[in-house]
């Protein structure tokens, strides 16, 4: 008479590898909605730096320019002839160097005499292409105060 004991420890190898299988499947599960929930955690603030911007820039109001150079100066930005750049460090701290998230605004052109709109992109530099990658962005407009045809 054979032992059967061969077949017992060739089944018990093949559960043992069956478990290894499904524990590396859930293993790659939990990474995954890892980067899922930090991807979204940086969109929410990313969202909540552009309306931020976007309230700024509309109350300060008047031309394009005027409100981009006055929100500039109240968000501690930067102003230039490319318009409004800030930018945050990966905690999303505001920093005076080039941080890992860029925010700029930019002045659109209007066919309304009187009305001036800016888009607001926030974008995430790291070890992405030289514009980065863009995680929200929101378009404000608002009316000159005494303009007149």
């Amino acid at each position: 008479m054979r032992s059967k004991a061969p077949l017992v420890l060739i089944e018990q190898m093949i559960m043992l590898l069956v478990f290894a299988l499904a524990a590396a499947l859930c293993l790659q599960a939990f990474v995954k909605a890892d980067g899922i929930s930090m991807q979204g955690e940086n969109r929410s603030y990313a969202v909540v730096a552009a309306q931020n911007a976007a309230e700024v820039i509309r109350h300060s109001g008047g031309s394009m320019e005027h409100a981009l150079s006055k929100a500039a100066d109240r968000l501690g930005a930067e102003y230039g002839e490319n318009g409004l750049d800030l930018y945050y460090d990966a905690e999303w701290l505001e920093t005076a160097e080039e941080g890992r998230y860029h925010l700029t605004a930019q002045g659109l052109l209007t066919e309304v005499p009187g009305l001036c709109k800016a888009l607001i992109q926030v974008k995430d530099t790291e070890g992405v292409e030289e514009e980065g990658k863009l995680l929200f962005e929101i378009e404000v407009a608002w009316q000159e105060v005494g303009f007149h045809e």
